[in-house]
Parts: C-alpha cells; structure tokens; sequence
C-alpha cells in the first residue's frame, strides 16, 4: 500500500504502469506485483499536471529522475501521471485495476473522511515515517482537483472520465483492464509472466487494512515515547531534574519524505 520505501536498481526501465485509481484494488495488485520482486519494484509518486511545453520537459525530467531504478508503479499519485508516464516509457503495459463504481464512490468517501480529520497532523508528528503524511494527503487532493475538477466528495463522474481517457489515449495493445477478483491470471498474461502455482491471489481489503493501519500509528503516536530515535535531555523544573524525551528523525526517513514526495511537487507546483 505505499507504506514502505521500496529500494531502485539503478538503470532499471519502468515495465508496468499502475493507471488505476485508489480503491480499485492497488493493495491487492501491488501485492502481486511484489510476489515477482526480482523484476518488480513499486514507488510511490508526486503528483502534478504539467502546463506548457517547457514546463511540461522538465516535469518530465522529474518524473524519470524519479522513478530510475523500478520497474512498475501503482496507485495515487502515478496512476494520474499516466500520459507523462508513456512519453517515458513508450514499451511500457499500462495496467487499470477496476471496481464497480458505485462501490468505489462510497469508498472514496470513507477513506477522505478518515484521512481529514484534524487531530492527524499532532498525532502523527512524532512518527518520522509519518508526520508528512498529512502535507502528502494534501498535495494529492490538490493535483485531484487539477486533473479532475473535483475536490470532496470524490464522484462517479473522475472515475469515468479517466477511464476514457485511458481508452482513447493508450494504444490498444498496450491498456489492459483487470479486476483483481480475477486472480493472477489475467496480470500473468499481461505481462507474460508464468502463473505462481499453489499460490493465492492477494486479497487485500482496503478499508480494513487502512484500518488497521490507522489505529495501530494513531496509538503510537499518542501514547507512546516509541521507538525511533530518543535522545534525553534533563528539566530543571521546580530544582527537580526531570528526564524528557526528545525525538530526533533519521535522516535516511527524512530524505525519503522531503527530498522525494514533498519538494519536488512543491517545485513543480510553482511552475502551474
């Protein structure tokens, strides 16, 4: 689901696409996508729309700066990056996970819920895999608006038009529409990759392991000294010494956050 750093080789061609939106079934496929790891690596992306012939180069430049090293790419925020994606890399598969979209309306609506609520920002700051997430959030719903038009609550009607762009847009012998209830065969063909035998199919549910995710980071941000990083320093308060705990960020977690999701868009986005 995005929620760890996947690590590039250098020099590797993006071959898979992700054009499917959130909650179509991107945990599910990236899963799947995961299972091939020798050849299959996911990253998540900024995303923007480029304005202008320039502007849209050097978003370009970006985007393979990026993304050199993996191989495919799924769900928010490369799924709307797709045109983008294709001048990159011409031989790529563009693959669109789909649902039904009355199902997918309703999910959307649960998921923005959850992830707007105002408590998120302080809960989350003493996670320093996390207390970008709220700016992360943000960016996407600005680049959802720049893309489709629509802010809160997501409809039908983005769902629909990005699927017909996909349709007139992506030669034919290059989209490939899967619902993941159909199990590994039609990703294998796609790709030309050999079934996993006596393997299932992941069968990732969305809301539930968002969840999961959300309750298990909340209480760790609010209840705990956790363990990332603690360094102490003493309070002299009242002639007392008093241990406090203060938390320090790795870097390597700090470049992943600010050098490749939040600067680049705020780059990008000066530029629109």
């Amino acid at each position: 689901m995005g929620q760890r750093y996947s690590q590039p080789r250098p020099g590797t061609r993006l071959q898979v696409i992700g054009a499917g939106l959130p909650r179509t079934g991107t945990a599910s496929i990236s899963r799947a996508l995961e299972f091939f790891s020798t050849v299959l690596y996911i990253t998540v992306l900024n995303q923007w729309r480029p304005e202008g012939i320039s502007i849209r180069r050097s978003n370009l430049d970006l985007i393979k700066e990026r993304v050199d090293g993996f191989v495919a790419i799924t769900d928010s925020p490369g799924s709307t990056l797709v045109r983008e994606f294709m001048a990159i890399y011409p031989d790529a598969k563009v693959i669109c996970t789909v649902r039904d979209i009355e199902a997918w309306e309703r999910s959307m609506a649960t998921v923005s819920s959850k992830s707007t609520q105002w408590f998120l920002r302080f809960v989350l700051f003493p996670l320093p895999s996390l207390r970008y997430f709220v700016d992360y959030i943000d960016a996407l719903r600005q680049q959802w608006f720049l893309k489709f038009g629509e802010t809160e609550p997501v409809t039908s009607s983005s769902y629909n038009e990005h699927v017909t762009w996909l349709k007139e847009n992506v030669p034919e012998d290059r989209l490939v529409f899967i619902d993941v209830r159909d199990g590994w065969e039609p990703l294998c063909k796609a790709l030309d990759l050999p079934v996993p035998k006596d393997v299932p199919f992941p069968r990732i549910n969305d809301s539930q392991a968002i969840d999961s995710f959300a309750k298990k980071h909340i209480n760790r941000g609010a209840f705990s000294p956790i363990d990332i990083g603690l360094g102490r320093v003493e309070d002299y308060t009242f002639g007392k010494a008093k241990k406090l705990w203060c938390l320090t960020m790795p870097d390597s977690i700090e470049v992943v956050f600010k050098e490749r999701l939040i600067r680049p868009l705020q780059r990008v986005m000066k530029n629109l």
